[in-house]
């Protein structure tokens, strides 16, 4: 069948494609391709203090992200980057969620400073909080925090988790099966 080219000549395809021809097609256009949207970096996500001694130490239930109030030299500090969460631990008492023993470095500048390990209030939802006083008080479980870090909007949070502690024998276990996993995927990426 004859179409029209951009020029106003008439051509015939079907010739074109029996005669082995390829047809020439423009170079797409930019805004009628789709493209792909790329994932925003998050510059303001920073982990300030971990506690790598939990997860050896305690079998983790479940984990969950509050807020937490400090004063503006601790956020100064927490900026700089010196805090330490390691001996730290979380509790109920009278109807709200407190950190204790968390450390965060005194703000050289600052001109009303803040006690290092002050117990500070921990904010979460009222249904959380009753199962975290369900656990701990029932069930004997600890409350460890995990994690504290910038949230994606710059605000202060911490990752705690319900926890059970390991005695020896399970910690013992643990580290077999981490072990055992290691070197299984070394016999089964180099063959040997």
């Amino acid at each position: 069948m004859p179409l029209k080219d951009s020029f106003g000549q008439h051509t015939d395809t079907s010739a074109q494609y029996q005669s082995g021809a390829s047809l020439v097609q423009p170079p797409p256009v930019a805004y009628l391709m789709q493209t792909m949207a790329k994932k925003p970096e998050n510059k303001n996500y920073k982990v300030l203090a971990e506690n790598r001694r939990a997860r050896y130490d305690f079998a983790i239930e479940e984990d969950m992200e509050v807020g937490i109030i400090l004063h503006g030299s601790e956020v100064k500090s927490l900026r700089g980057g010196q805090s330490n969460i390691a001996e730290s631990y979380a509790s109920v008492d009278d109807g709200e969620l407190w950190l204790t023993n968390a450390y965060i470095a005194p703000y050289d500048r600052a001109m009303f400073g803040h006690e290092e390990r002050r117990k500070r209030k921990l904010l979460c939802k009222r249904k959380e909080l009753a199962k975290l006083w369900n656990a701990t008080k029932r069930d004997g479980m600890t409350i460890v925090p995990l994690v504290m870090y910038f949230n994606d909007k710059g605000l202060v949070k911490l990752k705690i988790a319900i926890a059970k502690g390991k005695k020896n024998h399970d910690k013992r276990a643990t580290e077999a099966a981490r072990d055992w996993g290691r070197q299984k995927q070394r016999l089964l990426r180099h063959g040997d």
